[in-house]
């Protein structure tokens, strides 16, 4: 067994998508090499409706799966193909775009007005990239639970883990997607497969990963006294961390516990021309996207 040391760790940053939606960016448009065959991961968590509400209007995928799941409130989607619904709280949707489609995704805060989901680009290998497009909808009610007797809680949404198999199957990168929470001051371990490419991204309380026994914390610039210093810390909120190499991560939870997501896929290794949200193998494959999006036959009648 070989613990996996971690490689990166850095904060998710702010930015803007759709219709004006502030979110935070752990990855994405940049290095699409770096986390293999994961592309994009963002953060949509707002408490204020101006910041959300314009949601994210109609526009097109193609050569791309993607995977929501919500938190808080609620995100209405429809798409070209007439498919529409409602994801609630607890809820997943993994859409595969394929050859090609487009789709609006709408949030609503809870009755606090509060709004809080995740959305993850797998890219697609080149032998599915034009593949007829598909939705997997999953109530949170659907996705399985195990708690350890330390009081450690895993929801499997996509994989296998602890003898528990997630709703969401199907899936080109052969991904394992877990949220996880571990209680305060306890030190956890959570096997990975060693052909993984496996990051790991804190949304609540904070901790530390570590291939040693004494885990180090991230070096993050604080105010102290007026001061700015550079000070080791708990990785917390809004916090990707990347891993090399192994077949186990290990966690050490901070005071208020830890809470995060812990993602891992086969990598694809293919090369990647991208633009927006349109993913393909060759520049040649994306001029022709971006052309039949103009002309109006990126869409691909069912068959």
């Amino acid at each position: 067994m070989s613990i996996r040391p971690v490689t990166h760790i850095s904060p998710a940053q702010p930015t803007m998508e759709g219709a004006g939606v502030k979110l935070h960016r752990a990855f994405g448009f940049q290095e699409p090499d770096m986390l293999d065959p994961f592309l994009l991961f963002d953060d949509f968590r707002n408490e204020n409706p101006r910041d959300y509400a314009a949601g994210f209007p109609w526009h097109p995928h193609r050569g791309i799966e993607t995977i929501t799941y919500v938190l808080n409130g609620t995100v209405d989607h429809g798409d070209s193909l007439g498919n529409e619904g409602t994801l609630a709280a607890g809820d997943v949707q993994w859409m595969t775009a394929g050859s090609g489609i487009l789709h609006q995704e709408m949030p609503k805060g809870n009755s606090k007005g509060q709004m809080h989901g995740f959305q993850l680009w797998a890219n697609l290998p080149s032998s599915l990239k034009m593949t007829t497009p598909r939705y997997q909808d999953v109530q949170g009610t659907d996705i399985p639970e195990v708690i350890d007797d330390d009081g450690t809680h895993v929801k499997v949404i996509v994989g296998s883990f602890w003898g528990k198999s997630g709703p969401v199957d199907g899936i080109a990168a052969d991904p394992q997607y877990l949220d996880i929470f571990v209680p305060a001051g306890i030190t956890k371990t959570f096997k990975v497969d060693t052909y993984r490419r496996a990051f790991a991204y804190i949304f609540d309380g904070s901790g530390a990963f570590a291939d040693a026994s004494r885990p180090a914390g991230v070096l993050l610039e604080k105010e102290v006294m007026g001061q700015e210093v550079n000070i080791r810390d708990l990785s917390g909120d809004r916090t990707l961390v990347q891993f090399g190499s192994g077949d186990e991560v290990t966690v050490q939870a901070g005071p208020q516990g830890i809470r995060f997501l812990l993602i891992s896929g086969a990598p694809i290794q293919e090369p990647i021309a991208w633009h927006g949200p349109i993913v393909m193998n060759t520049q040649a494959q994306l001029m022709q996207a971006m052309s039949e999006l103009r002309n109006g036959t990126f869409i691909r009648p069912a068959h």
